[in-house]
């Protein structure tokens, strides 16, 4: 009766395409054919080993990323749109012994301000109550003064910095200077793969020898 059952259900069509090979040698899929007669379409699928092996098994570029941080201090990254890779070259630095402050560039305000300057918070008022202003310390300073006394630094992640004006990412850039322990981040648009640049040439304080090719 089993066997039966079983012959059974191998009878029942897949509702999916069956894997065909053409005759170039490519895998493929074979596609339906068109309403009123038609060759039958045929989708070539490429792949390569970056394909089947995880991004957050193979990292060849680590070390190459922790010099070029301790060298530029300020780095403009551009990762994958799925996410995920930045995390682990995130933890890469807090493995050194970074600290962070993670912060979006929507809704910052001016960096320098807020970064570097007692600034003024208002809060969102119904109507019927005065217009309060709060006033915050300095986020770096504040944060710098916090930190442990075997810590090596602070990480200033800037998520969401494409929005950011040049002279904003001009400041940012300026920022290692102003700070020595401090290191900027900043997510400046995607990429197919993990990439970074030094922000001093995104922002134009340096000349990009990429951009002179």
């Amino acid at each position: 009766m089993w066997s039966a059952a079983a012959a059974a259900a191998r009878a029942v069509a897949s509702p999916l395409p069956a894997p065909s090979l053409p005759a170039n040698g490519r895998r493929g899929v074979a596609g339906a054919r068109v309403r009123g007669g038609g060759r039958a379409a045929t989708v070539s699928v490429r792949s390569t080993l970056w394909d089947f092996v995880g991004g957050d098994l193979v990292k060849p570029d680590i070390g190459r990323w922790l010099d070029d941080v301790e060298e530029h201090k300020a780095l403009a990254i551009y990762p994958p749109h799925e996410g995920g890779y930045e995390g682990r070259y995130l933890n890469h630095l807090r493995y050194q012994g970074y600290y962070f402050l993670d912060l979006s560039a929507r809704g910052l305000g001016d960096p320098e301000t807020t970064l570097t300057k007692i600034h003024p918070v208002c809060p969102p008022s119904l109507g019927r109550q005065p217009v309060a202003r709060w006033y915050f310390p300095p986020e770096v300073d504040y944060r710098l003064s916090l930190l442990h006394p075997d810590a090596k630094g602070l990480v200033v992640w800037i998520m969401e910095a494409k929005v950011l004006s040049k002279a904003e990412l001009q400041f940012l850039a300026m920022l290692p200077d102003l700070r020595p322990k401090v290191r900027v981040i900043a997510e400046c648009g995607n990429w197919r793969k993990f990439v970074w640049k030094p922000l001093k040439q995104i922002s134009g304080l340096e000349p990009d020898p990429d951009a002179e090719k």
